[in-house]
């Protein structure tokens, strides 16, 4: 990996403004993993290496947000997706938006939300989030392959039980950033 996309990856997770102490642990370990010179990607499914680098993206408008139900996740959860070899996140955003959800041309602004998952207890997720407003009525065509559906749900009727375990405290920040 070249230094231009681990610094441009390290000023991305620097930039993020946590919402509280949690998120800046998150910030913090990620930062040091990032600066320690560790492989940032996933280069095999699913664990390799036990660390890496993945987004969410959550389309958004004033009322909710979108939510796909994931087929090997069992949640429902922001679309997104491990960012590839040599890949910025915000190019994965771009990628993934067309891949999962068939859409292209959308502005990927810079992300504004850090976590680190367990993941299945055999890996670790540093995932970027990223808020993008966009309108309901955009025609969607989800991955059939990937998830059971893709559905708009009011911000008060988001299925936290059954979904990523942060999505509760994403959407509390959300209240307190401009989007």
């Amino acid at each position: 990996m070249t230094a231009a996309p681990r610094a441009a990856i390290r000023a991305e997770t620097a930039a993020i403004v946590p919402l509280d102490a949690l998120e800046a642990e998150h910030q913090h370990a990620a930062l040091a993993w990032i600066d320690s010179g560790a492989e940032l990607w996933r280069r095999q499914k699913p664990a390799t290496p036990p660390v890496h680098l993945s987004t969410y993206f959550a389309l958004l408008d004033d009322a909710g947000m979108l939510l796909v139900d994931h087929m090997n996740a069992g949640l429902w959860l922001p679309p997104g997706g491990h960012v590839d070899p040599g890949e910025h996140p915000r190019d994965t955003v771009a990628r993934e938006l067309f891949e999962e959800l068939g859409l292209s041309g959308i502005a990927v602004p810079a992300a504004s939300f850090i976590t680190l998952t367990a993941v299945a207890g055999h890996h670790q997720d540093v995932t970027l989030w990223y808020a993008l407003p966009v309108s309901r009525d955009l025609p969607l065509r989800h991955d059939q392959t990937e998830f059971r559906e893709a559905r708009w749900f009011d911000f008060d009727q988001l299925p936290h039980a059954d979904s990523e375990p942060h999505l509760a405290r994403f959407v509390a920040k959300l209240d307190k950033i401009d989007i």
